[in-house]
């Protein structure tokens, strides 16, 4: 390392923030924003954002009637709502801090598709009480409503019943992390990539990062925004990795979808990106080898989301695959998001439970609102 290179990136850093994803770049650009003076640096292990922020279908995971029913049984109607709302203002955040144009925001819609007759009917008798629940937190009357004659334009076989999420929307994640890199830079940020921490250790008045290449940089606060990756650095704090594969087709002529959908309990889903259809999901075939933080693509998961969209999804095309690749997201017994102190000068903002486009913005703050408090 030369002597311009230490200096520049590595001397008398203040925050130092791990992950380059959705929630640590928010928390670097409101951090650098409010404390013009601090030196804010980032670091993260890939060339690109190595975990979901990337990686994922862009759907804004406002929330299925199927999966909120669901949460329902496990846990109370304050935090399902509550969480509800969080997604939704932190969508909104997302939106204003970065303009519906920059991350190309559509709202198009989020269907929850079912080939179940029995868990349709279920959903379609509780849409009157998750809308008057959910209606005074976003400020729309009617959010959920049954979309089931629509399921013959989508081009749909096999499906029984659908319903549509009218407050649902679609981004591309692509231009959401470039949009969100060029504005942490304008802000003053430094992003360092290749820089894969190990070790952390807060030494009471500093805290020294160790990277994998024997790198130690200094820093007098840490923030770790690692999600998926978090068991390197909290190895003992409840977030699980979990991984999602995901497949997009080539061109389609004439494709019949549009907008964003969930299938199987929201084990699958699929959105249209242009003339294309994006397909994910498939980790409850095999829990076991999908909890895992390492990249990969399975025969079982691939085979079964080909079965989806040849049999299910588009049998009027029988579209060819174009790309496969997979994301790392951090899961666990709870939804809700852990933003708190790891030690005096270390804190944390993991566990997004798969909804990091829709709260990510607002964690992201609310992290750097804790760091900066500390300061």
């Amino acid at each position: 390392m030369s002597f311009w290179e230490k200096d520049t990136y590595f001397e008398n850093v203040d925050v130092a923030i791990i992950g380059s994803g959705i929630v640590g770049l928010n928390a670097a650009i409101h951090l650098k924003t409010k404390y013009k003076k601090l030196k804010v640096v980032v670091l993260d292990k890939g060339l690109l954002s190595m975990g979901a922020s990337s990686r994922n279908a862009g759907f804004c995971c406002f929330g299925s009637p199927g999966e909120l029913l669901d949460d329902l049984k496990s846990q109370s109607e304050t935090t399902v709502f509550s969480l509800v709302e969080r997604r939704w203002k932190g969508l909104q955040k997302l939106r204003k801090n970065l303009v519906d144009k920059a991350i190309d925001f559509h709202n198009w819609g989020g269907f929850e598709v079912f080939d179940s007759e029995e868990a349709y009917q279920f959903c379609l008798e509780n849409l009157s009480y998750l809308n008057k629940n959910i209606s005074p937190l976003i400020g729309i009357k009617t959010v959920y409503k049954d979309a089931t004659n629509q399921i013959k334009q989508f081009g749909f076989k096999g499906i029984k019943g659908m319903i549509v999420n009218l407050a649902e929307g679609q981004i591309d994640t692509g231009k959401m992390m470039s949009a969100l890199v060029a504005k942490a830079h304008e802000a003053g940020v430094l992003i360092i990539n290749m820089f894969d921490v190990v070790n952390i250790e807060d030494q009471n008045n500093s805290v020294a990062i160790h990277s994998k290449d024997d790198i130690i940089v200094s820093s007098g606060r840490v923030l770790i925004c690692t999600d998926g990756f978090s068991k390197t650095l909290l190895p003992d704090y409840p977030v699980e990795p979990h991984r999602a594969q995901v497949l997009i087709t080539k061109p389609i002529p004439k494709l019949k979808l549009k907008g964003t959908f969930h299938y199987d309990k929201g084990y699958y889903y699929f959105r249209n990106v242009e003339d294309r259809i994006l397909l994910g999901g498939g980790r409850n075939l095999d829990f076991k080898t999908e909890n895992t933080d390492q990249d990969g693509l399975t025969d079982l998961v691939q085979n079964r989301l080909e079965d989806i969209l040849h049999n299910t999804i588009a049998p009027y095309a029988q579209p060819e695959v174009d790309m496969r690749w997979s994301g790392i997201l951090g899961l666990g017994d709870e939804k809700t998001p852990i933003i708190k102190p790891v030690s005096k000068n270390v804190f944390c903002a993991v566990r997004m439970g798969g909804m990091g486009v829709a709260i990510g913005s607002l964690v992201g703050e609310e992290a750097a609102e804790m760091v900066g408090e500390s300061l």
